[in-house]
């Protein structure tokens, strides 16, 4: 697999080289695949992932986790010199993942991943990165994601973008509804993910790195968010499920977030879906929704 930690300085080193040669935007994604075969999972890191998002180890990987697993695979395409907006700084705006079948820590596995989709966006310009994780012969699909991400103020000639927002407009009135849940996030939870994911990207880790790619102060990992949700939804969840996860506000650390989740049930009381929604305690201000669904059509 690819190291993370490699992905990063290199990407950092790409945008410092950037900054001193100008050249004209690259309008276009990069037209090959990254594949990485026999891909295993690290007992210990599953092990204190599940510990992380609230739950005991088992030996099936948590949905959130195998995002975890195949990140550097869909990194290794967005360093590619073709790829054409900067790594560092990236936006996580949505997830959708189809989880076709339980992955063991013990399966032997092949990812793939590729860009698509590349579009204009208010804020700049936003990308989807798909991974799709077979058994290690390819023959079986057990799991496939798409990210979409923003890559805030950077606009690229060509791409239609939607009208901006009306001066003066504000957002969709939300009023929060009784919480299920609350979640006390310290000023670590960034590292903390990122000792188990691998993910180092410097604006979850402190105050002072996050400030260096424009924020005001370290924020968490959306993926983080997203597993503890999944993880806390329809336990035990069948064997295959969906889950789709928009981000609308960033969680700046430390953080008091509360939550909702609304389950479906069917008539013999079992688990059909739950939607979720989580807000900050003190502000209202909406930081994700989604939902997750039982059962998923073979691709």
């Amino acid at each position: 697999m690819p190291s993370l930690s490699k992905l990063y300085i290199n990407a950092a080193a790409t945008a410092a080289m950037q900054r001193l040669v100008r050249s004209d935007p690259v309008v276009g994604l990069p037209t090959r695949a990254v594949e990485v075969r026999g891909v295993t999972a690290d007992l210990a890191k599953v092990t204190a992932f599940h510990h992380l998002v609230g739950h005991p180890a088992r030996d099936v990987l948590p949905s959130g986790y195998i995002h975890a697993l195949a990140f550097p695979v869909a990194m290794s395409v967005m360093v590619r010199e073709d790829f054409p907006l900067p790594l560092l700084g990236m936006i996580h705006l949505r997830n959708q993942v189809d989880h076709y079948a339980p992955v063991t820590y013990m399966d032997v596995l092949t990812i793939r991943s590729w860009a698509r989709n590349l579009a204009g966006h208010r804020a700049g310009t936003q990308v989807q990165l798909v991974v799709e994780v077979r058994n290690n012969e390819g023959t079986a699909l057990l799991w496939r994601g798409v990210s979409t991400y923003l890559a805030k103020g950077i606009y690229l000639p060509g791409l239609d973008k939607p009208t901006p927002r009306a001066p003066g407009s504000c957002r969709e009135l939300f009023s929060p509804p009784q919480p299920t849940a609350q979640w006390k996030l310290g000023v670590d939870t960034g590292r903390a993910y990122a000792a188990v994911s691998g993910d180092f990207n410097p604006i979850h880790l402190s105050v002072l790195s996050a400030k260096a790619l424009g924020l005001r102060r370290s924020i968490a990992h959306g993926m983080y968010a997203a597993s503890r949700v999944v993880s806390d939804i329809g336990s035990p969840k069948p064997d295959a499920f969906s889950w789709d996860i928009t981000f609308e506000a960033p969680i700046f650390l430390p953080a008091t977030v509360s939550l909702h989740i609304a389950d479906t049930l069917a008539d013999d009381g079992g688990w059909l879906g739950s939607e979720f929604t989580a807000w900050n305690a003190r502000t209202a201000r909406v930081h994700f929704r989604g939902s997750v669904t039982a059962g998923t059509a073979q691709a």
